[in-house]
Formats: structure tokens, C-alpha cells, sequence
């Protein structure tokens, strides 16, 4: 029987920020750009009591919480500290899926040691080597460990025991399950489903002929079984950067200036990585002030400056309203099965 822990910082973010400045601790707190344009990345738990919550523009989560304070991100801060957390986490078990910076999967089913010591161990590390709180799931499977991790929130944990899987999904509402999204979840409830046991009495057939492929896999995750396996060291299909701006961008010649700010972020980042040679086509994301999104994409192009310009200025076009976000990107192409191995060989120094 596999053993899967998934631990989740309690709002990561956040909780880096209030490490230093303890005179905001027990006040609500917010993550985002100074301008009220701009929206939160995170909030703490006395944020979201008022109503806040991550992707809320500020304005709103200031009409909600008019005493919230709002704090500057500082992602290589929160990029360096979730390397220390993952360090810790690779000292249990090599099976470490991270999800973001701030979640991970591990399998510690070869352990000999019960899975929930072992995530008691790693969030009691996590706490007094680095000072920020952490939850964990215990379960059979990941989709049902990632739900375990949020029943004990903030700083707790939660273990569904294999005999207990049965009688824990039955009552579980069908938006907690792997894949089922708002559109999903509003589909179910036309046809009368809110919970998993209102799901296991649809047959299969109906699933397939309503969801198509999903639905044989719903008709196994409404019953707590899911045999996604933990994948560590996933290769990226793409690469990107964004930015949200303080001031929304509404000509194409202060759009260029952003796209080459963007540029140069992106290109040392795949420098870095070593995945200049392995691009295989190029996109460019852009969000409007009334929150519509749309992407343009090349493929089998160069992520050179001129093609990043041609296709934010496609994007443009889409949408009369003024840019609030733009992001650029590069689609990366599969390593072959003989390019892998190189590249271990060449890792181990062969």
C-alpha cells in the first residue's frame, strides 16, 4: 500500500514576510503590488476572515478589509527558501513532486516508518530550521493526500488510514476532486450530484457520455481511487515570465518597452537553465483590464525580440481595453530517450 504525504505551506508568502516583521503578526496582510491596480498573491488567514483572498484585486480586498496591509513580493526570497524546505523533503525520499514553490508531493511508501511520523518530522523541521508553519496530508493516494492537507488548516495534519478511504469520500463534495473545476462542478450540479456518494450512482457509460475521458476517471476518483504515481525532477513543457503593472498599459509603444524589460528576464532565465537550444516555439500572455486573457503562439520560431513584439502586438488587437498583465514565454521541445541518457551520463560524469 503506497504511502503519500503532500505538504503545503500555510500561506507561503505571507508567512516569509511576517517572519521579519513580527509586529504585523496577527493582523490581516496581503502580497501584492503597491498600486490599488494590482492583485493579491497571497493573504494570511486574518485576511481572508474579511473575505480576501489570492488573485482578489487590491481594491476590492481593501473595500473588504480596509485595515489590511499590503507587502511587496520578493520571489528570490521565497525561491530560496523553498529550496531549503525541498532539501529538507529529499532527506525522507528521492519521490519529491514539487506542485509550486510552496506544495509538494513525496512517496514514502519504502519507508519503515508510518508516514504520518514522517510528516510530523518534516513539518517539525520545517518550523524550527526555518521558522514557518506547514500542513500535511496523509493518504493511500495523492489526490486524497492533497485534500488531507487542507482538513487540519493552519499548521496541522491530517491522515485518511486505507480502511477509512470508503466511508471519507462518500460525503466529500464532488469540487474536491482531482480535475473538477468550476465548469465541471456546475455541470454535476445540473444533474443533481454534490457529493461523491450522489456520483458513485452514476453510471460509467453516462460519465463517459457526459465528460468523455474524464468521466471514466471521475467514476474512479469518487471513490477515492486515484494511481497517479509521484513523478520527481518533471521536465518543464515551457518557461515564462510575467508581470502585473502597477499602472495598466494602454498604447503599443509602452507595451514594447515592458516586452523588452520581459525579454531580458526570460532570456537569462533559460540561459541559466540551459534551454536556449531546446525552444521550440514561442507564446505571449496578455490580461485586460476587465480580466480577460488572451495567448498568441508561434511554433518552430525563435524567441527573439521581433517575434515577441509581433505577437504582443497581435494580442493587442484583441481586446479595446488596457493591459494590466503581460507575460512571455517559450514552448520547450522533449528531450529524446537518446538525449536523456546523455545527459545523465554526462550528469554522473561519464
Amino acid at each position: 500500500m503506497r504511502q503519500i504525504i503532500h505538504v503545503d505551506q500555510d500561506c507561503f508568502y505571507a508567512a516569509v514576510e511576517l517572519r521579519e516583521r513580527t509586529d504585523l503578526v496577527g493582523k490581516p496582510v496581503g502580497i501584492a503590488g503597491s498600486s490599488r491596480r494590482s492583485v493579491l498573491t497571497t493573504c494570511n488567514y486574518e485576511a481572508r476572515d474579511f473575505g480576501c483572498r489570492s488573485g482578489m484585486p487590491v481594491f476590492k480586498a481593501l473595500q473588504a478589509c480596509p485595515t489590511l496591509t499590503l507587502l511587496p513580493p520578493r520571489f528570490e526570497v521565497y525561491r530560496a527558501i523553498s529550496s531549503r524546505i525541498r532539501a529538507i523533503m529529499l532527506g525522507y525520499t528521492e519521490l519529491v513532486e514539487p506542485l509550486s514553490l510552496d506544495e509538494a508531493y513525496l512517496d514514502v511508501s519504502e519507508d519503515s516508518r508510518s508516514a504520518f511520523e514522517i510528516a510530523t518530522e518534516i513539518r517539525y523541521r520545517i518550523r524550527e530550521e526555518i521558522s514557518l508553519p506547514s500542513s500535511a496530508g496523509i493518504a493511500p493516494n495523492k489526490m486524497l493526500a492533497k485534500i488531507a492537507s487542507d482538513w487540519n488548516k493552519p499548521n496541522g495534519q491530517f491522515e485518511i488510514q486505507p480502511d477509512e478511504v470508503k466511508d471519507f469520500v462518500r460525503k466529500l463534495p464532488v469540487r474536491k476532486l482531482w480535475g473538477v473545476g468550476p465548469q465541471t462542478e456546475k455541470t454535476l450540479k445540473e444533474m443533481g450530484i454534490a457529493s461523491c456518494s450522489d456520483l458513485q450512482r452514476i453510471p460509467e457509460t453516462e460519465l463517459a457520455r457526459r465528460f468523455g475521458k474524464f468521466g471514466v476517471e471521475l467514476r474512479d476518483l469518487c471513490r477515492g481511487k486515484d494511481e497517479r504515481p509521484v513523478v520527481p525532477h518533471r521536465p518543464p513543457k515551457s518557461m515564462s515570465v510575467e508581470r502585473t503593472f502597477a499602472e495598466f498599459v494602454d498604447n503599443l509603444e509602452t507595451a514594447s518597452g515592458k516586452v523588452h524589460e520581459l525579454y531580458s528576464e526570460l532570456m537569462d532565465d533559460l540561459r541559466a537553465k540551459g534551454k536556449l537550444p531546446k525552444v521550440d516555439g514561442i507564446f505571449a500572455k496578455l490580461k485586460f483590464s476587465d480580466f480577460t486573457v488572451t495567448t498568441v503562439s508561434k511554433a518552430g520560431i525563435r524567441p527573439v525580440m521581433e517575434n515577441y513584439l509581433s505577437l504582443v502586438e497581435e494580442g493587442f488587437t484583441r481586446n479595446d481595453n488596457p493591459i494590466r498583465l503581460i507575460g512571455l514565454g517559450v514552448r520547450l521541445r522533449e528531450e529524446s530517450m537518446i538525449e536523456a541518457q546523455l545527459n545523465f551520463l554526462e550528469a554522473l560524469g561519464i
